[in-house]
């Protein structure tokens, strides 16, 4: 079992951020926040698409902009993960994961794509 990660060492600077919402654009949501809000299981489902992504976009059905706020600055802080971008009930999450596989991380495939 890991132990839990502690959010991104160093903030994003605007550029880094820039970068990552321009990969994140065609990205869809893989992960929902519902009626029972940030859970143990989103977090593990949360968890394992950072892992595999490190790159993701959640979906927070959440009617008032300051309950989704507390659900994204919750799961984001569980999951060790810094939110690049917020547009309505969408979040753009990243983690850097040093030993991402190229065929699953959206970075590594955006760079490739080019």
């Amino acid at each position: 079992m890991r132990l839990p990660r502690s959010i991104q060492e160093t903030p994003l600077d605007s550029a880094e951020r820039k970068a990552l919402r321009r990969i994140a654009h065609h990205l869809h949501p893989v992960v929902m926040i519902g009626d029972a809000g940030v859970s143990e299981s989103v977090i593990a489902e949360t968890n394992r698409a950072l892992d595999d992504h490190e790159l993701i976009k959640v979906k927070v059905n959440a009617m008032e902009r300051d309950d989704r706020n507390q659900l994204i600055d919750a799961l984001a802080g569980a999951c060790g993960a810094a939110a690049v971008q917020r547009i309505g009930k969408i979040v753009v999450l990243y983690r850097k994961n040093p030993e991402a596989k190229p065929a699953l991380s959206n970075l590594t495939r955006h760079r490739t794509e080019r």
